[in-house]
C-alpha cells in the first residue's frame, strides 16, 4: 500500500533539509511530540512512508543514520514521544497500549494514513501494539532489537545485558544514548521500565495482521536469537534478519546495511 508524503498541514517538510532534519514539537492533548520529517528524493512522489519510533530513554537521536539511509530513496520520519527527547513529561505513568494509542493519534495529524512502522528496543512494543490496535493504519512491521525476552523479563536481568553491550558498542552512540537518559530521567524511565516488562511482546505479536521483520545484530546480549526467533515463529507472517558483527543498537552501527534490508522488505510485503 502507498501513501502520498504530505506533511504540508503541519508545515513540515519545504523548510526542512531533507537528511538533516529538525525537530517539530507537537502538542496533542496535552502531550508534547517531537517530529522530524524528509521527504526523500520527491515530496510529490507517492511511495511508501516510512517511520522509526525510538527505545526506552532514548530519541530520534541515535536514529538519524537510519533515518538518513532510508530517507534518501523514501520518506521518512522518526519521532520523539512524550517524556523522552526532551519532550514534557507526562504527569502519570503511561503503558504501552497508551503509548500505541498516543503514536496512532500523532500519525493521524499528520495525515499518515498508512506506513511501514520500524520499532528499535521498546519501541518494537510500541509498533507491535500499534499494529494491533490499527491495522489500518500499518502496512509492514521493523522490529530492530526488540524487548522483552519472555526468559529476561527482570529489571536485573535487563540492566545486566544493557551493561554488557555498552562495553562493545561505538563509543559515539553510547555518548547519544546516556545523553538521552540523562534528559528522560531517573524518574520517567522507571517508569517506564515497568511498562516495558509488563508488556508481553511475543504474546501480542500473534495479534499482528501486517507482515514483520525482526532485525538484531548477532551479538546482541539484549535482542537474543532464540527470542527473536520466538518473534518470529509467533508472527502470522514474520522473517528474521542477523547483522553480523553488531550489537543492540545495529540500526546506528550498521545503519546501510539496516535500512537496505527494510526498504527490501517494504517492496517485497506491499499490499496493492
Amino acid at each position: 500500500m502507498t501513501t502520498p508524503v504530505s506533511p504540508q498541514p503541519l508545515g513540515l517538510g519545504a523548510d526542512l533539509p531533507r537528511l538533516a532534519p529538525k525537530t517539530r514539537r507537537i502538542r496533542i492533548d496535552g502531550y508534547e511530540f517531537g517530529v522530524q520529517y524528509s521527504p526523500g528524493p520527491s515530496a510529490a512522489v507517492t511511495a511508501p512512508v516510512f517511520v522509526i519510533v525510538h527505545g526506552i530513554g532514548t530519541s530520534h537521536r541515535y536514529s538519524v543514520p537510519l533515518h538518513r539511509a532510508i530517507a534518501t530513496r523514501h520518506g521518512t520520519y522518526s519521532l520523539d514521544l512524550p517524556g523522552f527527547g526532551g519532550m514534557s513529561t507526562p504527569r502519570h505513568r503511561l503503558r504501552v497500549e497508551n503509548y500505541a494509542v498516543l503514536l496512532g493519534t500523532l500519525l493521524d495529524t499528520l495525515g499518515v494514513t498508512s506506513c511501514v512502522i520500524i520499532g528499535h528496543s521498546m519501541g518494537a512494543q510500541f509498533v507491535t501494539e500499534l499494529a494491533v490496535q490499527r491495522p489500518e493504519l500499518v502496512s509492514q512491521v521493523v522490529l530492530i532489537g526488540p524487548v522483552t525476552d519472555a526468559h529476561r523479563r527482570t529489571a536485573v536481568a535487563q540492566a545486566v545485558d544493557l551493561y554488557r553491550d555498552t562495553l562493545k558498542e561505538p563509543v559515539r552512540a553510547n555518548l547519544l544514548v546516556f545523553g538521552d537518559y540523562a534528559r528522560c530521567g531517573t524518574r520517567w524511565y522507571t517508569k517506564t521500565l515497568s511498562a516495558m516488562l509488563a508488556y508481553a511482546t511475543d504474546e501480542h505479536i500473534a495479534r499482528v495482521a501486517a507482515p514483520v521483520l525482526v532485525i538484531r545484530g548477532s551479538d546482541d546480549p539484549i535482542a537474543r536469537r532464540g527470542w527473536c526467533n520466538s518473534l518470529v515463529h509467533n508472527s502470522l507472517d514474520g522473517r528474521l534478519v542477523e547483522i553480523p558483527g553488531h550489537r543492540h543498537l545495529v540500526h546506528y552501527s550498521a545503519a546501510d546495511r539496516v535500512a537496505d534490508h527494510i526498504v527490501e522488505f517494504a517492496g517485497v510485503g506491499a499490499r496493492p
